[in-house]
């Protein structure tokens, strides 16, 4: 079933969710940050920020915090054994810090197909606020596989 392109421009409802400290922490590490500014609050505020900054692509993972996050494709119909992470791109406008709260919300800005419709794409750009002022956008594209389209 082909995803319609009507579905362009359409949002989910926005959510936020807080920063913490021990989230940015444990992700650094994980990441292999290892400069001790994501880390230390001391050092972070000695090289001029007001708390743990946010790490690179960290946003994305406050993007799972959404209670919703699943009914988007639910209400297309789509199955989840059907799609596959198509890439991410992050554009930055402003740095966040832990103890923000943030909003998101996520839009559809494509939609398209290739080998004759076996293969949709969705491209989501997931917009991120603190007090309305652009911190970051994250775009996304799922890719959704025709399971009779074989391999």
């Amino acid at each position: 079933m082909p995803i319609d392109p009507a579905i362009i421009g359409t949002r989910t409802p926005d959510f936020s969710t807080v920063t913490e400290r021990g989230r940015l922490r444990f992700f650094a590490q994980a990441t292999g940050q290892k400069d001790p500014v994501w880390t230390d609050l001391e050092v972070a505020k000695a090289a001029g920020h007001r708390d743990l900054p946010v790490p690179p692509t960290f946003l994305f993972c406050l993007e799972m915090d959404n209670p919703d996050r699943g009914s988007f494709l639910d209400d297309l119909g789509i199955d989840i054994r059907t799609i596959l992470h198509g890439g991410q791109k992050f554009e930055y406008h402003s740095q966040a810090y832990a103890g923000d709260t943030l909003t998101f919300f996520t839009e559809v800005t494509d939609v398209y197909s290739k080998k004759g419709g076996a293969l949709e794409f969705i491209v989501r750009a997931t917009h991120v606020t603190r007090d309305a002022e652009p911190i970051a956008t994250l775009t996304g594209t799922i890719v959704v596989r025709d399971p009779k389209a074989g391999n």
